[in-house]
């Protein structure tokens, strides 16, 4: 089967409208780009032009991944750091994501999480029962100190 193959304002314009539709980071676009059999020169270029009119603005992809993954899908502060290293997104801008987060929202959505899940656990033995909502927490990114603090004063 043949592949398409775009000229050099094709390509940019598909990805303008791919980074319209949602804030994209810049390892998604270059591996579009590859996707679209696009030599490396013209991906460079292409980049370079969707940071320049501001298609492409990493910081901005890192800060609403951050409030959408804390928001919607009530991830900690780890897993949305994990993810957004996975990205490739500078240090920088994920110190600038993570200032998204109030810590008030934060310690409140940790209690709401850990309550929620301590109800559907229904596990009698004290010590299995943290071992399971404190499981859910970790893998949801959620700090150890945090998790361990909420998991003692929820269950006796």
């Amino acid at each position: 089967m043949e592949r398409k193959s775009y000229s050099l304002k094709e390509a940019k314009l598909k990805l303008q409208q791919y980074c319209v539709y949602q804030d994209r980071c810049h390892k998604e676009v270059n591996e579009k780009l590859r996707q679209m059999n696009m030599i490396p020169e013209a991906i460079a270029v292409i980049v370079s032009e969707l940071i320049e009119d501001n298609f492409l603005n990493e910081e901005r992809f890192a800060q609403s991944f951050a409030r959408g993954k804390f928001r919607i899908k009530k991830w900690g502060r780890v897993r949305i750091v994990r993810e957004l290293k996975f990205r490739q997104v500078s240090k920088y801008n994920i110190d600038t994501a993570l200032k998204e987060i109030e810590d008030s929202d934060y310690i409140n959505t940790l209690d709401e999480l850990a309550r929620k899940r301590d109800a559907a656990v229904k596990e009698k033995n004290p010590y299995k029962r943290k071992k399971k909502i404190a499981d859910y927490l970790f893998y949801r990114g959620w700090e150890s100190h945090l998790v361990y603090e909420k998991i003692n004063e929820l269950v006796k």
